[in-house]
């Protein structure tokens, strides 16, 4: 399974994936997942919003054990966040009929389209449409760096745009979702340990700033005549490492636009988007706060206009003491740790119980070519999986 999907989307200038949504790289993910959903008799199905399902039993008999993630990635990102909990979820199947366990409730694998939100700048898309936390409305405004509107996509590649929005139906079968995912940091490998669960994941949001000054000649013009938003933009990126690192939380300008672009320009606009995190809402508040102060501190300073605008935000997830300590006693002893990565099983844990294992990444290293989990511990990872559907769902 594996080997077969490793090439799809893969850039060979970078060596990273571009799996982006509603892309031929995604289109041949999704034609992956059907096949070895079809291979193993399973029941293969697509949702409303374009999520994929390949189900194990009667989806409408309720109280379905459901297990997964996602496929697409970000841009040059690496080969193991995500597509390691599909693939494991359905090694994890194999190793069941292995065992020759016995289901009493449905079980499921599923790929959750658009988790990343690499193409149209909202992350977990197809979770969020699913529970209802994303509206059509402000779906069908979505676009990509193209112009390229989401319902646009969604039509090329063949899906009714029409058709998506809340599916309470669905998700009110699935009595469980437990999401494998590699370790996006590196205390499983601090602790010597393969396998961890989730505690919880951190609160965490994306805000776009727009720095507005003034276009002119490099060349001509005196420096005390500029109105350079690049000053300004370059200012708020070290006051939010500044801000975070004082606070023990996180701040990333990951992604900038400039207009009009020109080496011998001075910009009109820059645009920067933040990614902050944090282990508590009054902490990632206070954050960003401070961080929007500074830019508009250093804004009249310049002479430059700053706006900023939340694009989108996802409170802290605890996940459900119930399933978690459930988990802990299949599993035995094995780590709990919280995460500041956004995911899936965070946006369906409003919705139904959710619970997480992480797999151990040596290097720590994320969203980049260079992410890597040994093949011994993908292979932990798989029988914990395994171990946690046969307790759930067969007797």
């Amino acid at each position: 399974m594996w080997a077969d999907l490793l090439p799809i989307g893969r850039s060979p200038e970078s060596g990273g994936y571009r799996r982006y949504a509603w892309t031929a790289a995604d289109a041949d993910c999704r034609e992956w997942f059907k096949a070895h959903a079809e291979a193993r008799g399973l029941a293969y199905e697509v949702d409303r919003n374009g999520n994929q399902w390949a189900w194990l039993g009667d989806p409408a008999a309720g109280d379905a054990v459901v297990t997964g993630s996602h496929l697409d990635s970000v841009p040059d990102g690496g080969a193991f966040d995500g597509p390691l909990g599909v693939v494991s979820s359905f090694a994890a199947l194999d190793e069941l009929r292995a065992r020759q366990a016995r289901p009493t409730r449905p079980l499921a694998v599923v790929n959750f389209g658009d988790e990343e939100g690499a193409r149209f700048g909202l992350a977990c898309v197809g979770s969020r449409l699913a529970a209802g936390q994303l509206t059509v409305e402000a779906a069908h405004r979505l676009r990509d760096a193209d112009g390229t509107s989401l319902p646009q996509a969604m039509e090329r590649a063949g899906y009714d745009p029409e058709a998506i929005g809340p599916d309470p139906e669905r998700l009110a079968r699935i009595g469980a979702f437990v999401e494998l995912h590699v370790e996006q940091g590196r205390a499983l490998d601090l602790s010597g340990d393969p396998v961890g669960i989730a505690s919880a994941i951190w609160p965490h949001g994306r805000w776009r700033f727009d720095f507005h000054g003034e276009a002119n000649h490099a060349g001509t013009t005196r420096l005390e005549d500029r109105r350079d938003p690049m000053l300004t933009y370059a200012n708020t990126v070290l006051a939010a490492r500044k801000k975070a690192r004082l606070a023990g939380a996180l701040a990333t300008f990951g992604k900038v636009s400039v207009e009009p672009n020109g080496v011998n320009a001075i910009p009109s606009l820059v645009r920067g988007w933040l990614d902050s995190r944090a282990a508590d809402q009054e902490t990632l508040d206070a954050v960003v706060a401070e961080i929007e102060r500074a830019a508009a501190e250093r804004g009249e300073r310049d002479g430059v206009d700053v706006t900023v605008t939340r694009e989108s935000f996802t409170p802290v997830v605890e996940f459900g003491h119930a399933l978690r300590d459930r988990l802990s006693g299949l599993l035995g002893d094995v780590p709990v740790l919280p995460t500041g990565a956004g995911h899936d099983a965070g946006i369906l844990s409003g919705s139904v119980p959710t619970a997480m294992l992480f797999v151990r990444n040596p290097t720590g290293v994320s969203h980049s070519p260079a992410e890597t989990a040994a093949e011994d511990d993908c292979l932990a990872g798989v029988t914990a999986l395994a171990d946690v559907l046969e307790g759930l769902a067969c007797r």
